[in-house]
């Protein structure tokens, strides 16, 4: 049985415009958040790290993962990892180490080159974090209901997809 074939409540037009144009914002935020990290390392002159790179260093932190945690724990959205991680090893932003255990799995971590990196994003973030409050875009409560209101969509999503399987 398909899923538009399972008899719901009537569907509000007003509530899915407001769903679909939430879509898009998300959408478009994640790519404008790509934006302005790509246009700090640009406007410091470091250029040999892309935006989706140095959000995967920022992400990592202190951590030591292995590539399937990455996904896992939330530190990369996207579907080539495997090609990022081996250019951050190559371009020594990450170390990278099999794991004594199980031979088959690789261990990463940021090296002190990689832990610039994350610093640099985590000062952009915080000076967006500062002027978005200090020129009241955004407060404190503001802040706590945006990321209630996406946590309850992601946990949604999150049940429909162990659902369909």
């Amino acid at each position: 049985m398909s899923i538009h074939s399972v008899p719901g409540p009537k569907l509000n037009a007003s509530f899915m415009t407001g769903y679909l144009e939430s879509l898009a914002l998300v959408e478009r935020l994640h790519r404008l958040l790509l934006d302005v990290i790509k246009d700090e390392f640009e406007r410091i002159g470091m250029l040999e790290i892309n935006a989706v790179q140095a959000l995967l260093l920022f992400n990592i932190g202190e951590n030591e993962v292995t590539a399937g945690e990455l996904k896992s724990r939330g530190y990369y959205q996207g579907s080539n990892v495997s090609y990022n991680l081996k250019k951050l090893v190559e371009t020594e932003f990450m170390h990278h180490q099999r794991c004594e255990i199980d031979r088959r799995s690789v261990r990463v971590r940021l090296t002190q080159k990689g832990r610039k990196v994350r610093d640099t994003v985590e000062e952009l973030f915080s000076h967006h974090a500062g002027a978005l409050e200090s020129k009241g875009v955004l407060g404190p409560q503001g802040i706590e209901d945006i990321n209630t209101s996406l946590r309850r969509v992601e946990r949604y999503w999150a049940d429909q997809i162990r659902y369909i399987y």
